[in-house]
């Protein structure tokens, strides 16, 4: 198993003792090799704070995660720079390799994101890294996005929606 860029192991033995939020930053190296990872132009800052507590195996981590990146447009392939600044509450969970593969687990919209564990440590670096890459804009588009789309002839949600036809033959009138 490879080593995460940003890789803030956390032994489990460790957890009860410790008091108070830790604070995480990843360096230029770490930032470096995570954006390449998640195909980002640029990401010049990602840090944490967080608190963890255990009971009965069960790690829950809760937080802060900020980040300053930038990712490419859709249509534009230009830098479109984005700040985060979320919480997140993690649920680190002891796999159970017994469980039948694509079984699936039901959530109620009270549950935090689960992640699954050794039972000997967890990765704060890891986890801070997906739950960044989780807040990230899902399509980024620059200013210059519609432009650049509509001289490739690409149509808007009006024109290609399904009243377009309609709006068609209101115009004719």
């Amino acid at each position: 198993m490879t080593t995460p860029e940003f890789s803030r192991p956390v032994r489990a033995e460790q957890i009860r003792r410790m008091t108070g939020e830790v604070h995480i930053e990843a360096d230029a190296e770490e930032r470096a090799a995570l954006a390449k990872r998640f195909g980002l132009v640029t990401l010049d800052r990602l840090e944490a704070d967080y608190a963890l507590s255990e009971e009965d195996g069960i790690i829950l981590a809760r937080g802060r995660v900020r980040a300053s990146l930038a990712q490419p447009c859709v249509a534009t392939a230009e830098p479109v720079p984005e700040q985060i600044d979320s919480d997140f509450a993690l649920r680190f969970v002891v796999e159970d390799n017994s469980a039948a593969d694509g079984e699936e687990l039901e959530l109620d919209a009270e549950d935090v994101d689960t992640i699954g564990y050794d039972g000997q440590q967890i990765d704060m670096g890891e986890a801070v890294a997906e739950t960044m890459a989780l807040a990230m804009t899902p399509y980024p588009r620059s200013p210059q996005a519609d432009v650049a789309l509509k001289e490739a002839g690409v149509l808007s949600e009006e024109q290609a929606g399904p009243f377009a036809a309609l709006l068609a033959l209101k115009g004719d009138n």
